[in-house]
């Protein structure tokens, strides 16, 4: 696995190690339950702190692309969980929308729920 990162971007390391990560598993370059490197060894490897390296994987793992096993490692997830999970994200992020929007004009959480299942179901 190789990642390139470079200093004088305005990106920060942990996001372009977190960006290029993403890239492999969508690619297929790093497989379901791949090892990715210790976090100790893509610091030295990259010359940077273990910290930086240590917040690429727990925001990679949060974003549900991979999955750490103490005392074992970070193991790359399988693309269909990848997927979902970022349909998933998706979804939430366009219902909170819809919350906030809901919730500003007084719309009640029964009525929010008729509606989407009349939108899901096809109901009227």
């Amino acid at each position: 696995m190789e990642i390139i990162i470079s200093s004088n971007s305005s990106i920060p390391i942990y996001e372009q190690i977190n960006t290029q990560i993403k890239s492999m598993i969508v690619s297929g370059e790093l497989n379901h339950e791949e090892l990715l490197p210790s976090v100790r060894n893509l610091a030295r490897q990259l010359h940077i702190s273990v910290i930086t390296v240590k917040r690429a994987y727990e925001d990679l793992q949060n974003e549900g692309f991979v999955k750490t096993v103490v005392g074992k490692g970070t193991f790359v997830i399988a693309q269909d969980n990848v997927k979902r999970e970022k349909i998933n994200t998706m979804i939430e992020e366009k219902l909170d929308e819809v919350v906030s929007l809901a919730k500003q004009n007084g719309v009640k959480v029964d009525t929010l729920q008729e509606i989407l299942n009349m939108l899901y179901y096809g109901e009227e």
